[in-house]
């Protein structure tokens, strides 16, 4: 089977929005939990930017961790585990002319880091 055959069945925006919430949970999965300390959060941002620049229809990706809380959060060992509220992440899918932001961010008010699209 070809590829579109595959996605025959959805329109390009929710191709977009499959592929956005593939690597979004991809992402999380494999971050959350890394050591990190703010010495090493400009160049785990760049590597999630790049590990998910690599996968399908994915045309964009910034990637910002809260640098106040993993501060705080480091202990006398002078690092900390990645959390879910350290992340604000925007990834951009794109399926022919179709272009989807898929964010994550922690909302205080519901305590929680949460998957949403943006646009």
């Amino acid at each position: 089977m070809k590829e579109e055959d595959y996605f025959k069945n959805l329109s390009d925006r929710e191709r977009a929005i499959f592929e956005g919430g593939i690597s979004m949970g991809a992402l999380y999965h494999q971050f959350v939990g890394t050591p990190v300390n703010v010495d090493t959060c400009d160049s785990l941002e760049k590597a999630i930017e790049e590990s998910i620049l690599l996968q399908p229809a994915i045309v964009d990706v910034h990637v910002s961790l809260n640098k106040d809380l993993i501060k705080q959060a480091s202990g006398t060992m002078n690092y900390t585990s990645l959390e879910g509220n350290m992340l604000y992440i925007e990834i951009t899918t794109k399926v022919n002319e179709i272009c989807i932001i898929t964010c994550i961010s922690y909302d205080e008010e519901l305590n929680y880091p949460i998957m949403y699209i943006k646009d």
